[in-house]
């Protein structure tokens, strides 16, 4: 039985990722270590699976078709920095977002209903839509104080009009994510 590390969420155009790579390109300068994210993983994870086998992805993509048929597309713009801190360092740095957030987190919780019945169980945190950029990072100074000096980010607005089932697989060192299945918001 194949089994594959995997994720719901939303991939970006190119120009989107480059502008956050920018912004995460600015942010190292003022770090002591930490480990970054590669461009082409810049995402939006709408729910985490971990390992899910063929039976269950046939499932899982039937009822994502089924639910994204009577969605449309919405808006989202980049918007702001933020941190989930630990002890000593900051565990998650990343970039916010804006725009049809209360759709973004509508869809968030009707995925994690949808896919209850077939195993996953839903998310007990509350759902904080945000794109990772770094991990572990320990700062120079005091992250509010660069984050005035960066100054708020300005990017166009993202239409999401397609969420997709992610791998996750480690090669050569580096985390790769590969789209696995594609399911169109068509209302």
């Amino acid at each position: 039985m194949i089994i594959i590390r995997a994720f719901i969420g939303i991939d970006f155009p190119d120009e989107i990722k480059n502008n956050i790579l920018k912004l995460q390109q600015s942010l190292r300068r003022y770090a002591l270590k930490g480990r970054w994210k590669y461009v082409d993983n810049f995402h939006l994870t709408l729910k985490f699976l971990d390992k899910i086998n063929i039976s269950q992805k046939e499932k899982l993509d039937e009822a994502m078709k089924t639910m994204v048929r009577s969605m449309e597309p919405f808006s989202l713009s980049i918007s702001g920095l933020g941190i989930f801190e630990s002890r000593n360092s900051i565990r998650v740095l990343w970039v916010g977002l804006s725009g049809e957030i209360l759709k973004l987190k509508t869809l968030q919780k009707n995925i994690d209903s949808l896919l209850k019945p077939i195993g996953f169980q839903p998310e007990k945190r509350s759902y904080t839509p945000h794109i990772t950029i770094g991990q572990d990072i320990l700062l120079e100074q005091d992250f509010n104080e660069i984050k005035a000096k960066i100054g708020k980010p300005k990017f166009s607005p993202i239409i999401v009009e397609n969420l997709y089932l992610f791998k996750s697989e480690q090669i050569q060192n580096k985390r790769v994510y590969t789209k696995v299945s594609e399911y169109k918001l068509s209302l």
